[in-house]
């Protein structure tokens, strides 16, 4: 997984896939359990979740049921929730235990990023509306969440996490969700806080972001990510970009469109996706994983299907 991310190894191609949240149940009893599954296809990596939240979540629904408006002049007056209590991670250490020390998998966890995190704080269209009208307030929101992520990712890599997983989604289908100078001045600065120390650590940085986010591509380059899930071809992000400019940047983590390719019972139209896919990205820096968790209109059938041919191709 190191060699491909740093563009090292080609032709073999790393497998993943992001299945559990919506076929847990589908998978447990096709297969006995997702583990199995995951064991079945012998997947190269895994994605972690667990630690800490950043704020009490029962504290802030008591909060909505009291009818408080959480804005960010609100959110500062907030207690952040300690990120280093040992027994957050209790759950972490025993994923790795089976992943990557039973089953040699590279581990990325799960990392709140800036935006997308405060979205439950805040509410999406709240916090739409907050970059506009009290952007000051919300820098200090920002720089409190950036330290915090950075003591978070901290935690993990002490761990032996192999790879910092940021997720911060900032794109609608056809443009970002706020202007580029927006997001230049309130979410790049809080975002390098903490990348800045994942690259110090020397450990590897990846960033999920959902849409089309062409626009952010120079300052995701400038942050150090060495990976980027999905480069989302239905938002028009067509492989051809990434291989023209960015290709000696960062890797790519993606290929398999739950958008477009998977859940449609189509499989043909399936698998000439998996192959056109294959065709283009085989040899440079790709990891093969859906763009975006499956969903519970995919039939057990197809995904194997799709992971039959996914892993004959990649191996």
């Amino acid at each position: 997984m190191a060699r491909t991310i740093r563009g090292e190894r080609r032709g073999s191609v790393p497998v993943y896939g992001w299945v559990r949240a919506n076929l847990e149940e589908q998978l447990t009893e096709a297969f006995g359990s997702v583990e199995a599954f995951e064991d079945y296809y012998r997947f190269d990596m895994a994605h972690l979740f667990g630690g800490p939240h950043a704020y009490d979540r029962e504290a802030l629904k008591e909060l909505r049921e009291q009818g408080v408006e959480i804005t960010p002049e609100v959110a500062l007056e907030l207690s952040m929730q300690p990120y280093d209590a040992s027994e957050n991670y209790d759950g972490i250490r025993a994923q790795l235990e089976h992943h990557q020390k039973q089953r040699g998998r590279f581990c990325y966890v799960q990392t709140p990023g800036i935006f997308e995190c405060l979205n439950g704080v805040f509410g999406i269209q709240n916090h739409l509306v907050y970059l506009a009208l009290y952007p000051e307030t919300l820098k200090e929101v920002y720089q409190r969440q950036a330290e915090w992520n950075r003591g978070f990712a901290d935690c993990m890599m002490d761990l032996g996490m192999d790879m910092i997983h940021i997720s911060d989604d900032w794109g609608a289908q056809k443009s970002l969700l706020f202007s580029l100078d927006m997001w230049k001045e309130l979410i790049y600065p809080f975002h390098k806080v903490f990348c800045d120390r994942v690259k110090q650590r020397g450990c590897f940085l990846s960033l999920h972001s959902d849409g089309y986010v062409i626009p952010a591509l120079p300052g995701i380059k400038e942050l150090g990510y060495d990976v980027l899930h999905p480069w989302q071809e239905s938002a028009g992000m067509s492989y051809r970009r990434y291989l023209d400019d960015y290709r000696r940047d960062f890797a790519l983590l993606g290929g398999l469109c739950v958008q477009t390719a998977i859940g449609f019972g189509d499989l043909e139209r399936l698998e000439s996706e998996i192959r056109r896919v294959f065709d283009t990205l085989r040899n440079e820096r790709w990891m093969f994983c859906t763009t975006h968790f499956v969903q519970d209109h995919c039939s057990i059938d197809e995904l194997v299907f799709a992971y039959d041919l996914a892993v004959e191709l990649a191996r």
